[in-house]
């Protein structure tokens, strides 16, 4: 990954950490998958705060000029999917994160740190 490609990852996270979503992973998907480069993966305490996670991250992104191709599960709250091309955003309600454990189904993937996960 490029230092700008690090440097435009980093405005996700730091949109998802706003909300103070808790245990941000990002997982480098190339060479492993066609459909996304990018795994962010984060947890809710709630379902309301799963909802509100994702919501922040649409509004926020939207104000720096990217935006969702479509986002799946908002009302819910269990699992909110948000798809913005190349990178991929997973928001989980804890126990439905645990259960599901994308992490462990791609444990190939290379984890990335970016400056934001760095700092927080």
């Amino acid at each position: 990954m490029t230092e700008q490609n690090n440097l435009g990852l980093d405005r996700y996270v730091e949109a998802i950490l706003d909300r103070k979503a808790l245990d941000v992973v990002v997982l480098d998907l190339r060479g492993l998958v066609s459909f996304a480069d990018i795994f962010i993966i984060c947890s809710g305490r709630s379902h309301r705060q799963v909802s509100a996670i994702a919501e922040s991250v649409e509004q926020d992104l939207k104000v720096k000029g990217i935006k969702s191709m479509g986002v799946e599960g908002l009302r819910e709250g269990h699992w909110v999917l948000m798809d913005y091309g190349d990178v991929v955003i997973h928001i989980f309600y804890e126990p439905i994160r645990i259960f599901y454990d994308l992490e462990g189904l791609w444990s190939d993937a290379k984890r990335i740190r970016t400056e934001q996960s760095k700092v927080k």
